[in-house]
């Protein structure tokens, strides 16, 4: 069996102020892999996200991921739930951002910034500022500045959760096929049953806090997906199947 690029085994992570956030998480994600963490507010899962990309340190447990290694860092990207541009910086310095922090001149990045760029329908806006872009052109900024190191883990956390629902779909399909092209691992924060259901090829639901994952729902759908299968009796009753799971799983939060 290979082993898994990202693996968290009974992870606690307790806050200094004396709050459990965390207790007992145990998850993996393999190459490759497109895995969504699903559960409600405040579950514990931008903690997750953030314990994997080596921005903080679990209390209890271990933890192993391309970011914690070595050499991990370039390995790994993150996107916030906001674009966090540099606002004086055009699109293109943005994308640089990285490759710039990693040594590379502005003309030796032209090439992967550019490339970063187009797939994300960009191509035409390097020279644009961000006051000039929309909301969802913002976020593709966003994700062209993750891909262009081409990371071997991409991390979102609820990326899209601020776009309007067309605007939403249209980055769930560009997401997927930047991800079938280049085949990173994606670990993805969502509180929304239907993305999850749409991207995903697991989905880990996640408890009420302290969070822990309660679920591991298979989805089992073959790529590329498309509008025909948001609207297909299969994604009905996987949303349904997670839904059912979201409701279980914060249950015993509800009794105790």
């Amino acid at each position: 069996m290979v082993s898994p690029l990202i693996a968290l085994q009974q992870v606690d992570k307790r806050f200094s102020g004396g709050l459990l956030a965390l207790n007992g998480v145990s998850l993996q994600v393999g190459a490759g892999e497109f895995v969504a963490l699903l559960g409600p507010s405040g579950c514990g899962k931008s903690t997750v996200l953030r314990l994997v990309a080596g921005l903080d340190a679990i209390s209890a447990g271990r933890i192993d991921s391309p970011a914690l290694s070595a050499r991990g860092p370039a390995q790994t990207a993150f996107v916030f739930q906001e674009p966090t541009l540099m606002p004086w910086a055009s699109v293109f310095d943005n994308v640089w951002l990285p490759l710039r922090l990693a040594g590379m001149s502005r003309g030796a990045a032209d090439a992967a910034v550019r490339a970063a760029l187009a797939s994300v329908g960009l191509a035409d806006f390097a020279s644009a500022y961000p006051a000039e872009l929309s909301g969802g052109m913002k976020m593709r900024t966003s994700i062209a500045r993750a891909l262009v190191t081409q990371p071997r883990v991409l991390l979102m956390d609820e990326p899209f959760a601020a776009l309007d629902e067309i605007t939403r779909q249209k980055l769930n399909d560009d997401l997927l096929r930047g991800w079938t092209s280049h085949r990173f691992a994606v670990l993805f924060v969502t509180h929304s049953v239907f993305e999850a259901a749409y991207l995903s090829q697991r989905v880990l639901v996640m408890s009420a806090r302290p969070g822990r994952v309660l679920a591991d729902v298979s989805i089992g759908e073959p790529f590329p997906r498309s509008a025909e299968f948001r609207v297909s009796q299969r994604y009905a009753e996987i949303c349904r199947e997670l839904s059912q799971a979201l409701e279980s799983a914060q249950a015993p939060q509800a009794q105790g």
